[in-house]
């Protein structure tokens, strides 16, 4: 934990995007921004014209998007970036649909921006209009934060390191090259005592489940998670019910309307462990819970791009910001209950216990087929049966 620093929450996309774009345009230095998808619909193309104005004005302007999540956006949108002086990349450029290979299955998952080294977003909404996604009247749920402070060198840090190895390995070393006038700044910007967690396959493998694990295994009057892909290992699930069983309200959060039905089906496979502890679990329908954040004892809380499953824990490159602040903690939780109350259904135990042996079989199935597509990736040796990591 990094003391001295201002996080401020941003519950939602209409925010985190009206804050992003007004430090993109106060930039001065220098921009970095990570994103999985980029897409080329109206927040997109006015994303990419707050980059373009930056670099036309003489900013280092730095665009690094996911091959595979932002496969998408045309070629055309880059070009006209580059045009302007911005320096645009792909993680992975090349996928292809019909393998399982490690390098297509690793992606850059985080959404971070670093402006002058002073200011940076980190979380989990992309770079995509969020209510047309959702096919419904609201955004989708979702947030990231805002960080200043002492902390915002990590990040800066962090991303210019991957940014430096994609060059290397694009055979564009020219580009790693960081030409920024501007300087980290230490000094202090609030009293908040933040932590920003990445993880990779260099050195950061756990950083962002160990963070959980330490927390919930401390924990002492309640835990609240919200995450739109669950399936996390044993390791974790023994976490979570041991917490239930020794008094803690566990409350989850999961996603009632989703994208992904084998990874619905396959995280139901596991609820009746949770309610036999005692864990609720929430399902929540108003719009698409995309979210990926804890509060932990109303002081310990996490935002950031990682979801509680094989391929976030295991596979992608993800980044959190963990903040030990009870103000930060009590908003983000009192975010998370409005959710609940206005937008989500409880799963009672009872309810759950009458479904259909048809709908057991199939999750139970999608449960067997992640762990198998897990396996055949390289990704979980030394496993024991029934554990998924």
């Amino acid at each position: 934990m990094i003391p001295n620093n201002q996080v401020t929450l941003l519950p939602n996309a209409e925010v985190y995007f009206r804050a992003m774009e007004a430090a993109l345009d106060r930039a001065t230095h220098s921009i970095y921004l990570e994103a999985y998808i980029f897409e080329n619909d109206n927040t997109g193309r006015r994303i990419a014209e707050a980059l373009r104005r930056a670099a036309l004005r003489g900013v280092k302007t730095h665009l690094l998007i996911d091959g595979f999540g932002s496969i998408r956006l045309p070629k055309s949108i880059l070009v006209y970036l580059e045009a302007a002086g911005a320096k645009v990349m792909k993680f992975r450029p090349k996928t292809s649909p019909w393998t399982l290979r490690r390098r297509r299955l690793r992606r850059l998952h985080r959404k971070i921006v670093v402006v002058d080294q002073t200011i940076a977003f980190v979380g989990g909404i992309n770079i995509i209009d969020e209510i047309e996604i959702s096919s419904q009247p609201s955004m989708r749920l979702d947030y990231a934060v805002r960080v200043e402070g002492p902390l915002v060198k990590a990040i800066h840090d962090s991303v210019h390191r991957v940014w430096s190895r994609v060059a290397w390995s694009r055979l564009r070393p020219g580009c790693d090259k960081e030409n920024d006038r501007s300087v980290a700044s230490k000094e202090p910007k609030g009293l908040m005592r933040a932590a920003f967690l990445e993880r990779n396959n260099i050195g950061h493998r756990r950083d962002i489940e160990d963070a959980y694990l330490q927390a919930i295994r401390q924990a002492r009057r309640e835990i609240m998670l919200a995450s739109a892909y669950f399936l996390p290992g044993w390791n974790f699930r023994q976490a979570l019910v041991k917490a239930a069983r020794r008094g803690v309200r566990v409350v989850l959060l999961l996603q009632g309307r989703t994208d992904h039905r084998l990874l619905r089906y396959a995280s139901q496979a596991l609820y009746d462990s949770f309610l036999d502890a005692g864990i609720e679990i929430h399902e929540y329908h108003k719009s698409q819970l995309h979210a990926k954040v804890a509060v932990i004892d109303e002081h310990w809380a996490t935002v950031g791009s990682s979801n509680l499953d094989p391929f976030s824990l295991l596979l992608s490159l993800e980044a959190n910001v963990v903040v030990d602040d009870e103000k930060f903690a009590i908003k983000l939780k009192n975010s998370l209950e409005k959710a609940i109350d206005i937008g989500a259904r409880r799963i009672s135990e009872n309810h759950w216990k009458i479904k259909s042996t048809q709908l057991r079989l199939v999750s139970w199935l999608s449960f067997g087929l992640v762990r198998l597509m897990i396996g055949i990736a390289g990704y979980a040796p030394g496993i024991k049966p029934g554990q998924v990591k």
